[in-house]
């Protein structure tokens, strides 16, 4: 698993239908559902082809009611560096667990209240070679957080993760849009939220071919379409909804 540290590299759904919401994202996004779990822990994974992009389980109760995505940033050592969030401000809310054989994780706040979980994989485990591309449909093309203070969130994340400042877009009245480079590549955004929205947390863009028919995939299968498709700077065109179960999450494309 090379690449991957200090970079979000897992994304997983937590509902309360896994069964309707496999189907909604397959049909969405195009993924392939896949149950890899046991009986006694139900795990499914969205894939393109043998490569797999994120995970969905049921919504456990210490998670609160409403289903949500959560992402996975990948570091060398999670319970040094949860001791790291910690003392930063941020919370530890569940873990170490361990996965055996892939994973140890933990589940944590930063100090503004966004949810995202740390983990190591294990050394052993050998990725699968020849991954999609970055823009092919189904990767996971950006990530956004919305903070209740987007310069002290970017502080924070710069702190904990040595994420760089990239570009940097006013957006008037909105206040600014911070990219976020991660390695010197563009790797998401952070702003602060519109007072509307109720609390800080992390959104995740979904690579699909063509903003307009993802669209009409959305409605076809239940979902809501709260924003666009609009473009944003750089080109790519968006899409902001809510899966019929809830979830929030986002679409993008490099076409219309």
């Amino acid at each position: 698993m090379a690449n991957l540290q200090d970079k979000f590299s897992w994304y997983e759904l937590m509902t309360t239908d896994t069964h309707a919401a496999g189907k909604f994202y397959s049909s969405v996004v195009g993924w392939t559902a896949k149950d890899v779990g046991m009986p006694a822990m139900p795990y499914t994974t969205f894939n393109i082809g043998d490569h797999g992009m994120a995970g969905m389980m049921t919504l456990p109760q210490e998670a609160g009611p409403t289903p949500a995505w959560i992402g996975y940033i990948h570091v060398p050592d999670v319970d040094a560096h949860a001791a790291k969030v910690v003392a930063a401000g941020g919370t530890l809310h569940k873990g170490p667990v361990d996965v055996p054989g892939m994973l140890r994780f933990v589940v944590m706040v930063d100090p503004q209240g966004a949810p995202f979980v740390l983990f190591t994989s294990n050394p052993a485990m050998t990725p699968i070679p020849n991954p999609p591309a970055p823009g092919t449909a189904g990767t996971i093309g950006w990530r956004e957080l919305m903070a209740a203070d987007g310069g002290a969130a970017f502080d924070f994340y710069s702190q904990m993760f040595g994420w760089e400042k990239g570009e940097a877009h006013d957006m008037g009245p909105m206040g600014t849009y911070q990219v976020f480079d991660v390695d010197s590549i563009p790797n998401g955004g952070i702003m602060t939220k519109p007072p509307a929205v109720p609390g800080p947390f992390w959104n995740y863009y979904f690579q699909v071919d063509g903003a307009d028919a993802a669209v009409e995939r959305i409605k076809t299968n239940g979902g809501n379409v709260l924003n666009g498709p609009h473009q944003v700077p750089g080109g790519s065109w968006i899409v902001q909804a809510v899966d019929p179960q809830g979830a929030a999450f986002c679409l993008i494309s490099a076409t219309a």
